[in-house]
């Protein structure tokens, strides 16, 4: 068992450093959109929970906890950008 939760620390870590990575691209998102109105992109976050439904069948792990996680992973993205929108344009 120790060797199992030691490798699931070790995803952990992984996996916050991707998430790092995601949010860095919010903040590109942030400085790109020309009006806060399109921060929420529901066509878009749609678009991704269906990409991320494919890829949990193309690995073979449970395609709705995976969506239910990546919709409140989205809504904290937008929640994130809408902050740094406003703090660009003060």
């Amino acid at each position: 068992m120790t060797e199992v939760r030691i490798g699931v620390d070790a995803v952990d870590r992984e996996l916050v450093q991707l998430l790092k990575r995601r949010f860095g691209y919010m903040d590109a998102a942030a400085r790109i959109k020309p009006e806060r109105g399109l921060v929420r992109d529901e066509p878009r976050k749609a678009q991704v929970i269906e990409n991320v439904r494919r890829h949990a069948a193309e690995a073979g792990i449970p395609q709705q906890p995976v969506a239910e996680l990546w919709d409140r992973l989205i809504e904290a993205s937008i929640a994130y950008e809408f902050e740094k929108f406003d703090r660009m344009r003060g």
